[in-house]
């Protein structure tokens, strides 16, 4: 009867312990595909003024917003925070910015970032404005995150960024176009291990044949390998979708690209 007993009581807490067990892992995988950060990158809506183009991002159902200096020039501080607290959207990039050796414009840039609760820097920056850089990150908290810009700029692609940022501090990574990494001779899936955690940001585009930009999903991108490798290396930044066609009526296939995007992020969890 004791023994009855007692192996009765095994499997009672052998269940409950691996029910238990279940449940939190359901709960963990749940909580990790909420982790993805999916915005836009205001270059998408250029010819709209930035009240307007914010209006657009919250309804398309994003949160977060890359702004590029046009939309948002510094001395606009405070009545860009004013708009983009009344439609709750979060600003959590700036960019593309050339950076320098030119340590009191680069404080006012970063002075800036700091104000306005952006995370990462998106950037061109000099050859002799890493070591200044190195300062600044560290001294900030912010990142700085190297945009490859394709065939003819300065870092065309992932290999590019790689070799800028040895030896420098870790909060100088990239912030990878997959359209321009395409056009630059990239496989996208192989420069995010190449890169590895130092990824900060994601300029997602997809291309055709002739490296042309497209709808996403509709071109030849492996856009889901992409997201996969991304989570390999723990990514934790965000994706700012960029659709750079149709600058007079971008929304229509923005909201395309976003449909396709959405259904991989939810598949890859």
């Amino acid at each position: 009867m004791g023994q009855t007993r007692r192996a009765f009581l095994q499997r009672t807490v052998g269940t409950l312990l691996t029910a238990a067990t279940t449940v939190w892992g359901q709960e963990k995988e749940a909580k990790r595909k909420m982790e993805w950060k999916l915005g836009l990158q205001s270059y998408s809506l250029r010819t709209m003024p930035f009240d307007k183009a914010v209006a657009t991002v919250k309804e398309l159902g994003l949160t977060y917003l890359e702004a590029f200096p046009g939309h948002l020039p510094m001395e606009r501080a405070e009545e860009a925070k004013k708009i983009l607290q009344q439609h709750g959207v979060k600003l959590i990039a700036y960019g593309v910015v050339g950076m320098s050796n030119n340590e009191a414009a680069m404080r006012r840039l970063f002075d800036f970032a700091k104000a306005m609760g952006i995370e990462v820097l998106t950037a061109d920056p000099a050859p002799d404005s890493f070591d200044l850089l190195d300062k600044l990150v560290e001294e900030y908290g912010i990142y700085v995150a190297i945009h490859n810009h394709g065939p003819g700029s300065r870092y065309p692609g992932v290999d590019s960024v790689v070799k800028a940022i040895q030896g420098h501090h870790e909060r100088i990574g990239l912030c990878y176009d997959t359209g321009h990494g395409a056009r630059a001779g990239d496989n996208i899936v192989e420069a995010v291990h190449k890169i590895g955690k130092r990824i900060y940001g994601v300029h997602l585009k997809d291309v055709n044949e002739q490296k042309r930009d497209v709808v996403i999903g509709t071109g030849i991108l492996d856009i889901r390998g992409f997201v996969k490798a991304l989570k390999e290396v723990g990514f934790k930044g965000a994706f700012m979708l960029e659709y750079e066609l149709e600058p007079q009526n971008p929304v229509p296939g923005i909201q395309k690209s976003l449909d396709f995007v959405r259904k991989v992020l939810a598949e890859v969890g």
